[in-house]
């Protein structure tokens, strides 16, 4: 069983969508990968960190299915996208336009308004508009639209956005694409290869089980030369061990991205668990997902919220139980079963380490709850 490689507390965890659990051998990892080239030498252990953060841009290479040299470490997804903003000659021009859903994670949104010109134009999509009819974005996506930010996935609704048509629909309006991923990688396949977006940030908290502080920046090959970075240092040099105070020439991957001295441990803990999921394969992680969530959909049919199609839902259901919502939340907590609550509803998210027992005794636990109110 899958479940044997991860740790796992006491209960049921179906908070995926918000931290993801650790591999039993992450400590194992970090220990051999981190501590142990500076506690065992006494020579600086940059020359064993270095090799090591790369299997973090190794890793994600072989999750998205394109050149490692295409990501850059981030500490977040805000820093990674207002570096971005600001690196891009045509998004700091006067009057420029962009287009986002209302629906967005708020702090893309703070990220956007602040790295972008006074001058610039931020367009929302409703909430009430529903982002999985590819109609939609077409009637958002006009010619003045500079840049399209596209949520995979959308936390609070469980939505699924068609990113492969909204992308290839961008490149008709010759506007610029980024995709957010924090809530889709790990469980919904994405091939950046086919896709051929402009941008992509993402995070390895959630689905990927490899803890905060290890985002990443993913540039099109065809978009790094126009990148200008202002946010740098010296690990955005093309050769970051030159010395020369008087001489800065941007690194000619992604990596001008990185700034100065980097963040070690975050990224070797994340490289362990990317390669994990890469190896295991993400179509595995989504059958075994839609499955489990399959079961709430029919079980629990009435409550549910979100999309219930595969290419329209998240790895999230999202269950609206109104006035007895509360009596099923306090259900769920005594039963030791984690969820969370947001503004449409309950948040309920299976992994590959959940298992079918798991979803039919948190559906039970729910009926009777309801039985009881």
């Amino acid at each position: 069983m899958l479940k044997n490689d991860f740790c796992m507390a006491d209960g049921c965890y179906l908070l995926n969508h918000s931290v993801g659990r650790p591999l039993k051998n992450t400590q194992q990892y970090l220990a051999q990968h981190y501590f142990l080239p500076w506690e065992s030498s006494n020579k600086e252990p940059w020359q064993q960190w270095l090799p090591a953060v790369e299997q973090f841009t190794t890793a994600l290479g072989k999750l998205f299915n394109v050149s490692s040299s295409q990501f850059c470490p981030q500490v977040n997804l805000s820093s990674g996208l207002t570096k971005l903003l600001m690196s891009y000659p045509r998004l700091q021009q006067k009057n420029c336009k962009v287009l986002m859903a209302q629906s967005d994670f708020p702090s893309m949104g703070f990220a956007m308004q602040k790295a972008l010109p006074e001058c610039a134009q931020i367009m929302f999509i409703p909430e009430h508009e529903n982002l999985t009819d590819i109609s939609v974005w077409q009637r958002y996506i006009t010619c003045d639209i500079d840049l399209v930010f596209i949520s995979h996935v959308y936390s609070n609704t469980g939505v699924q956005s068609p990113v492969y048509d909204i992308v290839a629909m961008s490149k008709l309006t010759n506007s610029l694409s980024i995709i957010d991923v924090a809530q889709s990688a790990g469980v919904i396949p994405l091939d950046l290869s086919v896709l051929d977006a402009d941008f992509m940030v993402g995070s390895s908290v959630k689905w990927l089980c490899g803890g905060p502080g290890a985002a990443y920046l993913w540039i099109n090959e065809n978009q790094i030369e126009c990148c200008e970075p202002k946010d740098v240092g010296w690990f955005s040099h093309q050769n970051p061990f030159e010395f020369d105070i008087n001489h800065f020439a941007y690194n000619a991957s992604a990596l001008k991205f990185w700034g100065g001295t980097p963040s070690v441990a975050p990224y070797i803990i994340a490289a362990n668990s990317i390669a994990y999921f890469a190896a295991l394969g993400i179509n595995k992680v989504r059958a075994h997902n839609f499955e489990m969530i399959t079961l709430i959909h029919q079980h629990l049919s009435e409550f549910v919220v979100s999309p219930t199609l595969n290419d329209e839902c998240s790895g999230t259901v999202i269950l609206n139980f109104n006035r007895q919502q509360n009596a099923v939340l306090q259900a769920l907590n005594k039963a030791e079963v984690s969820v969370d609550a947001r503004k449409y509803g309950i948040r309920v998210s299976p992994h590959v380490y959940n298992t079918t027992d798991e979803i039919h005794m948190f559906i039970l636990t729910i009926k009777q709850a309801l039985k009881a109110v």
